[in-house]
């Protein structure tokens, strides 16, 4: 309850904070914030182009089907880069002025939340367009996005923390998040796997998130919403314990930084 009255007490900082990070990140480039929608479609032309003709996939829509992992894709892997390096990057603020340091991973994550929101007009514009349609299963984006949100803010509160002590951690980072975008079912099915190796799909949280997105924009059907509960209550009780950690150790981020 005290984070809460300090998030309260700092709201002004914490919406200005957001604001920034929204609007300061293609600030400096001519087509500003446009990249948000440009950066996933070259993805999404690029791998459009190699798995169907060259990999030999089949699968119907296949460029809706790429759409609708790839921008939840993005939301995590921007959050999860950005929100790394949050503390490190505000040294100067930090050893300056008192304010509560959760603002910095909260404010990343967020601003993440609402860029993806403002993305998922792309995966509306292919469904469209691609003859598909939108149907009222749409109303489950703002649960699924909600626990991917969750989930997104555990792993900063977590990283964020200890890369103000191991600067090495934002390199294995990066590494770990190129090894998880082919452990995570965006370019392939997890239908296309069987044995042992799905294992690896039911202990990815993000497997689990794009599949239910693919549901309600794709496949349009109702989520499985054992899993999205499953992962909601695990989410919830390991950002408790990353934000202790997080509580923990920014005691002497001034110090460490």
């Amino acid at each position: 309850m005290g984070l809460f009255k300090e998030l309260y007490n700092y709201r002004e900082l914490l919406k200005t904070n957001v604001q920034k990070e929204i609007r300061g990140k293609y600030k400096a480039s001519f087509l500003g914030v446009l990249w948000s929608f440009i950066n996933p479609l070259l993805m999404v032309l690029v791998y459009a182009i190699v798995f169907p003709y060259i990999m030999r996939v089949k699968t119907e829509n296949y460029l809706i089907f790429l759409i609708c992992g790839i921008i939840p894709w993005n939301f995590f892997t921007t959050v999860i880069s950005q929100g790394t390096t949050c503390i490190t990057n505000n040294s100067n603020l930090i050893k300056k002025v008192y304010f509560p340091r959760e603002i910095l991973p909260i404010s990343v994550v967020t601003s993440g939340l609402v860029n993806f929101f403002i993305s998922c007009i792309i995966i509306l514009i292919f469904v469209l367009f691609g003859g598909i349609g939108i149907t009222w299963h749409l109303i489950f984006l703002p649960f699924i996005a909600i626990i991917q949100y969750i989930i997104s803010l555990a792993i900063i509160f977590l990283l964020s923390a200890f890369n103000v002590y191991v600067k090495d951690v934002e390199y294995i980072v990066n590494f770990l998040i190129n090894m998880l975008f082919y452990a995570t079912p965006i370019l392939y099915t997890t239908d296309m796997f069987s044995g042992a190796i799905t294992w690896i799909f039911k202990l990815n949280p993000l497997a689990h998130l794009i599949n239910a997105y693919r549901d309600i924009f794709y496949l349009q059907r109702i989520p499985n919403l054992s899993n999205l509960g499953v992962l909601l209550i695990v989410g919830v009780m390991v950002l408790i314990i990353c934000y202790k950690i997080f509580n923990k150790l920014e005691k002497r981020f001034a110090e460490e930084i």
